[in-house]
């Protein structure tokens, strides 16, 4: 049946993207795995915290089979933004292995229910969801991320690749700075070639009455 494809379609594609965000951490050390590398704070294990926390609920209370640990609350005003880093009391390990155990929580509920059972999300505006909803939403969310941490793993080392199956051989650094300058180049004289195309604004003139 076309949904019993779907569901197992989707959920291939989380696993797999699951993968691909702890792979990410592999080879760093703990400075480099925690260290904010955006002006809003974004690190590479609160990414990873923040996903457990996701499928943890995504995957746990709203289709009533709640996750057995206590998590942070985004929808708390006093623990909003906890699960998007990590303290220095929190191991690379703890982290790491809730998001796992997320995922045995998750994978339970997408195999028990059917890709049409019912659930409730109350911080939706539309609140009743089908798993389908769900599975959708929550691989859209961690291929989001995982964006965000290809982007911060090659800030950090130039590692690039979506999974370890298709990491992307490392280019000398000679390679990279005449990439980088041949796009910078590129990016100023397209700058400068609008800049001269563009007419003046000028206020228009009223109509006579």
């Amino acid at each position: 049946m076309i949904d019993d494809f779907a569901k197992a379609y989707l959920h291939s594609d989380l696993r797999e993207i699951r993968a691909a965000m702890l792979w990410k951490l592999d080879g760093l050390g703990e400075y480099d795995v925690r260290r904010p590398l955006t002006s809003t704070g974004t690190n590479l294990l609160g990414l990873v915290k923040h996903l457990a926390v996701l499928e943890a609920r995504y995957f746990g209370e709203v289709f009533d089979r709640p996750f057995p640990e206590p998590l942070p609350r985004w929808d708390d005003a006093g623990e909003r933004g906890a699960d998007m880093w990590a303290t220095e009391h929190e191991t690379r390990e703890e982290i790491t292995d809730r998001y796992r155990r997320a995922w045995e929580h998750a994978d339970a509920t997408i195999t028990a229910l059917a890709v049409d059972a019912s659930g409730h999300v109350p911080w939706w505006p539309s609140p009743d969801v089908k798993l389908f909803n769900v599975l959708v939403h929550m691989l859209t969310e961690t291929s989001r991320h995982a964006g965000h941490a290809d982007i911060l793993r090659e800030q950090l080392d130039g590692s690039t690749g979506t999974t370890a199956r298709y990491a992307t051989p490392p280019h000398d650094e000679a390679f990279r700075e005449a990439r980088r300058a041949e796009i910078e180049r590129a990016a100023r004289a397209a700058g400068a070639e609008l800049g001269r195309n563009r007419r003046p604004f000028t206020t228009p003139r009223a109509r006579p009455r």
